[in-house]
């Protein structure tokens, strides 16, 4: 299968397919398909599969492409400002990505949860549940905002603000870890917890959350369209 991502800060990644590739994607992630794609939503996996999707942020069914012959175009994107990352999955070489970040594979890589544990999800703000991505074949994530890659050394540390982890290796320790002094943690405007990752491992970090996005439009967005001295925006 080849793939093309293009774009900027919304970026596509179009893949194509032959006669006896399947690829799948989250349910609403298509952006276009060539007049000879045929799609159907499944559940892949079974009931169980299903509902482990829905708790890692991805919907119960997810939508399966075929061509009825040829070669096939189809092409997902995000939802947000953001990047798409190829990831390479094969036998010993797996991912555990952010909740949501999913976005399409090949129909050799399987999607399932990765559990953090009651403390690092309460705290790390990536939540009780990841997503893990193994298998064999091409998937794709997309997490907003721009992205820095990075491969630790074995023990090297590096600390996260919350929210801030894309996507590890397994190989890649995940914990939280307080910011310091509780006069640091109330009023350094960093939280009370940061995430810790070790090495050795490759990590994707995000420059950008979604709850940092919200955040900074809120003051510009107003249900009550009378008496706002600001703008008045809203979203159809």
């Amino acid at each position: 299968m080849e793939y093309q991502i293009n774009g900027d800060n919304l970026e596509v990644v179009s893949l194509q397919i032959g006669g006896n590739e399947m690829v799948y994607g989250e349910a609403g992630s298509m952006s276009y398909i060539s007049g000879n794609v045929q799609m159907s939503a499944e559940a892949s996996g079974g009931f169980m599969k299903g509902l482990k999707r829905k708790f890692s942020g991805e919907s119960f069914f997810l939508t399966e492409f075929t061509t009825n012959g040829g070669t096939g175009i189809v092409a997902f994107s995000g939802q947000a400002p953001g990047r798409i990352v190829p990831l390479k999955l094969q036998p010993g070489v797996e991912y555990i990505a952010q909740k949501d970040a999913f976005l399409c594979a090949e129909s050799g890589v399987d999607l399932d949860i990765e559990t953090t544990g009651l403390g690092k999800g309460l705290f790390g703000g990536e939540g009780l549940i990841l997503q893990r991505l193994s298998g064999n074949g091409l998937a794709f994530i997309h997490v907003p905002g721009d992205l820095i890659e990075k491969e630790l050394q074995p023990n090297q540390v590096l600390k996260v603000s919350t929210g801030h982890v894309a996507a590890f290796e397994p190989s890649v320790e995940y914990d939280v870890q307080r910011t310091g002094g509780i006069k640091s943690s109330l009023f350094s405007g960093e939280g009370l917890f940061m995430t810790t990752l070790q090495g050795p491992g490759k990590i994707w970090l995000q420059s950008m959350t979604l709850q940092d996005l919200a955040a900074s439009l809120n003051p510009y967005i107003s249900s009550d369209s009378s008496g706002s001295d600001g703008p008045d925006i809203s979203f159809g």
